[in-house]
């Protein structure tokens, strides 16, 4: 069984940084996509960014572009989200999780069970 688990989140205040962390374990077969996603409270998930599994193809959505950026490291089979410039609208729960391809991603067309997520809060 998949497992996914997040960590690198806080609170900070608005224009800072944190760079979050998605573990992948449980996965015997490889090459899937794989992206971020937030739940704002009272809120469904929001697609944020994706990747594909050679790292060459990415995408974000609009709020976040400019500001995030999406990598992962395979061999550790982990994916990161660096989010600068934060605003308080970026408060959240973060979550990842993967699918067939970044298109798939996008659309929120995810394999596993959310995992327990890791919390940002922006203040003002």
């Amino acid at each position: 069984q998949v497992q996914l688990v997040e960590s690198g989140g806080g609170s900070v205040q608005s224009g800072g940084s944190l760079r979050l962390s998605c573990v992948v374990s449980g996965r015997t077969v490889s090459g899937f996509a794989m992206g971020w996603f937030r739940r704002a409270p009272g809120k469904n998930h929001e697609f944020v960014a994706a990747i594909d599994y050679s790292g060459g193809e990415i995408e974000y959505a609009d709020s976040v572009k400019g500001r995030f950026a999406i990598s992962r490291d395979n061999a550790k089979k982990t994916i990161y989200l660096q989010m600068d410039s934060l605003k308080v609208e970026d408060t959240a729960v973060y979550d990842c999780n993967e699918g067939p391809d970044v298109k798939s991603v996008r659309a929120m067309a995810v394999l596993n069970r959310w995992g327990q997520g890791t919390q940002v809060t922006v203040s003002s």
